[in-house]
């Protein structure tokens, strides 16, 4: 069987190594190993290779900690010291957009490591199985691995077993999310809730002091019992609250180290027109609100939308307006009604914006900052705006995710 030597870590679970000329990628290998492989499966450019024998460790792998490793699939870089895992999404952040945007970002320094490697997720989403079976997916399979508790999840965190038990076979996810004073569940169903379920839902309340609400959703379907509301601390001084199933940084320490450096970015003056484009309930609207910028948000989700017109007349925020519309089709309409934005925000999902790029070219807005959790959509959405003439200006990032590959980012580009 070949050995290969691993060179460098990808944005995934694999280690990257070469054989014969061609690349091989290993899952839960470490950049400095050297490893005995079998060869899983072929592609044209590169092989799939499983773990043999781990001939020479690299100085950075570890004992994972966690006593499902390696079995669970949800903390694919546990295995790695945290310092080099901090490192090593650096070095790849760096290689990629240097690759894509012919720039000259030093890798050094890139990455905010987070003030904790464990203990950090203010929620997590468990897989139901029968009789109340909760956990998450294993590596590369749909199977379920049980679990009794998780090391990235806050202490606070308790597993919702009274909840997947009472509502059973109707299940398939549990979502946990808690603030510092309170718990809130998300039932994920296979069906809209009928009275029954609620019904269950509200025996479970009434049975846990630290349950403030359970949400119970099926698609766009959803009925609350009880306090669905969790508080989010955004900077010092500002928080909002809204619906535990909306969406909101896992990573609440960290998500306020990059409001920071986005609203250092913005430098915002008073009156100065401002677009938050996938605005959610406000993460960044609200902060650039309360220095005076006058803020458009917009997103798709009525319901953030809402989340962030009511915090903002709760704030006294009175130049912050709230769209429920597709970026895309709001970019666009925009456009037309010759609005000029100063600055754009933009955080989209993993997919990215691709058709955003030129919609929001056409505004021409001085500033545009792009917060990303995916290094190759951001490169491949950030190469159209080099090409436009704008010039890439300053990029940070900060590791929300520890012992994972993820990792979230700040890319500022200026008009030239």
């Amino acid at each position: 069987m070949p050995e290969i030597e691993i060179s460098a870590m990808t944005f995934g679970p694999y280690g990257l190594g070469h054989q014969g000329g061609k690349a091989v990628m290993a899952p839960n290998a470490v950049a400095g190993d050297r490893l005995d492989v079998s060869i899983e499966a072929e592609r044209r450019d590169y092989s799939l290779a499983k773990i043999r024998a781990i001939v020479r460790a690299s100085p950075d792998r570890r004992t994972a900690p966690c006593p499902y490793l390696p079995r669970c699939g949800g903390c694919d870089w546990q295995h790695i010291d945290y310092a080099a895992q901090v490192r090593f999404k650096s070095e790849m952040i760096a290689r990629e957009l240097n690759h894509a945007l012919d720039a000259a970002i030093n890798p050094a320094d890139l990455v905010a490591p987070a003030p904790s490697e464990f203990g950090y997720r203010s929620r997590i989403r468990l897989k139901t199985g029968p009789k109340g079976l909760l956990g998450f997916h294993e590596a590369n399979s749909n199977a379920i691995v049980p679990i009794d508790s998780c090391l990235v999840a806050e202490p606070g965190i308790t597993m919702p077993l009274h909840l997947a038990r009472s509502l059973g076979k109707h299940l398939d996810e549990i979502e946990v999310v808690r603030d510092d004073a309170r718990q809130v569940l998300v039932a994920y169903l296979k069906k809209p809730a009928d009275a029954e379920d609620l019904r269950r839902a509200s025996n479970v309340l009434d049975s846990d002091r630290d349950l403030a609400g359970i949400v119970l959703r099926s698609g766009a379907h959803r009925e609350i019992v009880g306090d669905a509301r969790v508080i989010v601390e955004l900077e010092p001084g500002l928080a909002i609250d809204a619906d535990a199933d909306l969406f909101s940084q896992v990573n609440r320490a960290q998500n306020q180290k990059l409001i920071a450096a986005v609203m250092a970015m913005a430098a915002i003056q008073p009156t100065l027109p401002l677009l938050d484009l996938f605005c959610g309930a406000g993460n960044f609207s609200l902060p650039a609100a309360r220095r005076g910028a006058r803020v458009t948000g917009v997103d798709s989700e009525a319901g953030a939308i809402s989340a962030a017109s009511r915090n903002a007349l709760r704030l006294g925020f009175n130049d912050a307006q709230f769209i429920p519309m597709k970026a895309s089709a709001t970019a666009e309409f925009l456009h037309r009604a010759r609005y000029r934005p100063d600055i754009v925000i933009l955080d989209p999902p993993r997919t990215g914006a691709l058709d955003l790029m030129e919609p929001i070219v056409k505004l021409k807005p001085r500033m545009i900052i792009y917060v990303s959790c995916d290094v190759t959509t951001l490169a491949r959405d950030m190469r159209l705006l080099t090409r436009a003439s704008y010039k890439i200006s300053s990029v940070r990032a900060f590791d929300f995710f520890p012992n994972t590959h993820h990792v979230e980012i700040a890319a500022q580009v200026l008009l030239t």
